[in-house]
């Protein structure tokens, strides 16, 4: 039985936080989300318009969402960004300083997707890329072999030896190290959700008889490669537990495994944590609530699914998938609250929670409990400047939530490269209502951010609301 670690205080939203040195203003940050910038002439000043509202607003930390390490394969969705180039990445500096002039902290979140790439499940993908193949950790589990021979899915996977295993974490370290003299604060790895390093913490894809068979092997070996390329830059991780998993499937990761994972990775040298709970499939689990019905019958999105999925009956399979999934992942608020309250009890770094909260009165009660930060991510497609809101000193008394409505529109056409912008009327109506009222200036009087219209006409859209399906837990 590992000793519990106790936590005597208990921190207001409003008080700063320390991680691995660097000093957090409050304890609100953005969780990751799928940008869509790619790695165009366009793509920092497409991820400053997204990302430097929250910081203007008031955010502590913004999260920038998964870049790849890699310079082929291993995107997860269409348009994310590559960090593979630390020319690219030196231009990003134009970033983390219009952060930093808000007196906010940046981290950039490091992915590569494995076997849940865009040449695994686009059809169109991978017909316009058709040398590229999957990183596998292992042989593709029996379930996935199943989707392949059923024509869903698509493998051709390469099993990492364990030098390629080596060198794919010396990816990680480099693309950091870049970060680091772009003047990104944090390093943020996305150790769940399905990418490659889930994968390697996971028993249901990693059956390797080498010395990454450990669970907690690839993320120390990604650690190292940080600290010798990039010094002492904070290291923060998702960390899963497959507790969403469907019946019969097996062996996963249990909550007990996760608490156990974290307790390894903290004494590794990680100087926070954020365990979440999800299945071993890219499916619901991840953001939870309501079947998107609305953006899988929108017009305007079909051609894309074709493109996506293969054909029009395969879109409307997945879709019935979908719906399905829908009805076993309820949304509950702060879904991720009891596992985070457990990994708090073991690990003396901050944990961070996320997953479904979605009130300031619900952040007061976790903060102290079940975490040290707490963190949203679709709820800013709608609000860009949602932390001026929610860190009022009234907020909590006023009952502040919000405009999101986990409508779930936001996630499907992220499939066929849409951008992450709510596009729900009734919200942005609401939202409206709010910058009118003045909700959105923070505490100095600055704009709290502003949804581009020339994006978004509430008024030609259908109820619908596009945004994010790929880190978005919260």
């Amino acid at each position: 039985m590992l000793p519990e670690r106790q936590h005597s205080s208990v921190p207001a939203l409003t008080e700063p936080l320390d991680v691995g040195g660097v000093t957090l203003p409050n304890r609100l940050y953005r969780a990751p989300l799928l940008e869509h910038a790619g790695n165009g002439p366009d793509a920092v000043e497409a991820l400053i318009d997204d990302l430097e509202p929250a910081a203007e607003a008031g955010a502590g930390l913004v999260c920038q969402g998964a870049t790849i390490v890699r310079e082929e394969g291993g995107c997860a969705a269409p348009g994310m960004t590559r960090v593979h180039d630390p020319d690219f990445v030196a231009d990003l500096e134009r970033l983390t300083d219009a952060i930093h002039d808000h007196g906010g902290r940046i981290a950039i979140q490091l992915e590569h997707g494995g076997l849940r790439s865009m040449e695994t499940w686009h059809h169109g993908f991978r017909e316009r890329n058709p040398d590229l193949e999957q990183l596998a950790v292992s042989r593709p589990p029996r379930p996935l072999r199943l989707l392949d021979r059923l024509g869903f899915l698509h493998y051709d996977a390469r099993v990492l030896t364990t030098d390629e295993c080596h060198e794919l974490a010396a990816d990680f370290g480099r693309s950091a190290a870049a970060a680091v003299d772009a003047g990104y604060d944090l390093i943020h790895l996305a150790g769940a959700n399905m990418g490659i390093i889930h994968q390697f913490a996971s028993p249901f894809y990693n059956r390797r008889d080498d010395e990454f068979g450990d669970p907690a092997r690839f993320f120390e070996t990604v650690i190292a490669e940080i600290r010798d390329r990039a010094g002492d830059v904070p290291v923060m991780t998702k960390v899963p537990a497959e507790t969403g998993a469907p019946p019969g499937i097996a062996p996963t990761l249990s909550a007990d495994d996760c608490v156990r994972l974290c307790d390894r990775l903290a004494d590794a040298g990680y100087d926070a944590l954020v365990p979440v709970n999800g299945s071993v499939f890219w499916d619901m689990s991840v953001i939870r609530g309501a079947f998107p019905g609305r953006s899988w019958r929108d017009e305007r999105f079909r051609e894309g699914y074709v493109d996506a999925f293969g054909s029009r009956p395969r879109a409307a399979l997945v879709a019935a998938a979908n719906w399905a999934e829908s009805l076993v992942y309820s949304r509950e608020p702060a879904w991720n609250a009891d596992l985070c309250r457990r990994v708090r009890e073991r690990v003396d770094v901050p944990v961070l929670c996320e997953g479904g909260i979605r009130r300031r009165e619900t952040i007061d009660r976790l903060l102290g409990d079940a975490c040290d930060a707490v963190g949203m991510a679709r709820p800013f497609y709608a609000e860009p400047g949602l932390p001026a809101r929610l860190l009022r000193e009234d907020a909590a008394a006023d009952g502040v939530a919000v405009a999101c409505e986990d409508c779930n529109n936001c996630v499907v056409p992220q499939a066929t490269g849409e951008p992450g912008v709510c596009r729900t009327p009734a919200v942005l109506r609401r939202v409206g209502e709010r910058r009118r009222d003045g909700e959105y200036e923070p505490a100095g009087g600055a704009d709290g951010g502003e949804i581009d219209r020339g994006t978004i006409d509430s008024e030609s859209v259908d109820g619908g609301s596009v945004g994010d399906g790929t880190d978005a837990d919260a």
